[in-house]
C-alpha cells in the first residue's frame, strides 16, 4: 500500500509541474471572441514596467550639437587653409576634405584624432573663446576710461613731481 502511494504522489506531482511549464509556453490566454486578455491598469501615481524594447529610442543620441553650421565650418576651413593642413577655398560645408585636415591637425598636436573638432584645436586655431573686453560681462574698465571719467585719486593717473 505504501509502494502504491508514493507512485501515486510522484506522479502526481509530475502532472502538476508539467501542466505549469505547458501553461508557461502556451502565450497569453484569449477570450471566446478571439482578443487577448489585457491586465489591471495600474492606480494613479505608480509607474508600469515595459518588458521587451526600450521607448527610449536613441534618445541620449540627440543631445548636443548634431552638426557644425556653415558659418563656423567656413571660419575652420579658414584656419585650416592659414595653417596650410587644408587648399583650395572654404565651402562652408563639413566635408570629408575639412574632416580629414582636421584629424591631421589634432594627430600633428598630438590630441585626439577620432572625434572631430576638438576644443583644443579650435582654440589653437583661432577659434576659441573670445575674452575680448566688448565681449566680457564684468570686465574690468580700462584705465583710460577710468582717468576720462575722472575717477578718483590713481596712483597711475596723478602727476609726478
Amino acid at each position: 500500500m505504501r509502494f502504491s502511494l508514493w507512485k501515486l504522489l510522484i506522479v502526481n506531482a509530475l502532472v502538476l509541474a508539467l501542466a505549469g511549464f505547458a501553461k508557461a509556453q502556451t502565450g497569453p490566454q484569449t477570450s471566446a471572441s478571439g482578443s487577448t486578455a489585457k491586465a489591471a491598469t495600474p492606480k494613479a501615481g505608480t509607474s508600469v514596467k515595459k518588458k521587451g524594447r526600450r521607448s527610449r529610442k536613441g534618445a541620449w543620441k540627440r543631445k548636443g550639437q548634431q552638426v557644425i553650421k556653415p558659418e563656423r565650418a567656413t571660419e575652420i576651413q579658414e584656419a585650416l587653409i592659414r595653417e596650410k593642413y587644408l587648399t583650395g577655398q572654404p565651402t562652408g560645408k563639413w566635408d570629408t576634405r575639412t574632416q580629414t585636415a582636421m584629424v591631421r591637425y589634432q594627430a600633428d598636436n598630438g590630441w585626439q584624432s577620432k572625434v572631430t573638432p576638438d576644443s583644443r584645436a579650435l582654440i589653437k586655431l583661432g577659434l576659441g573663446p573670445n575674452y575680448s573686453q566688448e565681449q566680457m560681462l564684468n570686465a574690468a574698465p580700462k584705465s583710460g576710461a577710468v582717468a576720462a571719467n575722472g575717477g578718483g585719486s590713481s596712483s597711475a593717473s596723478a602727476p609726478k613731481r
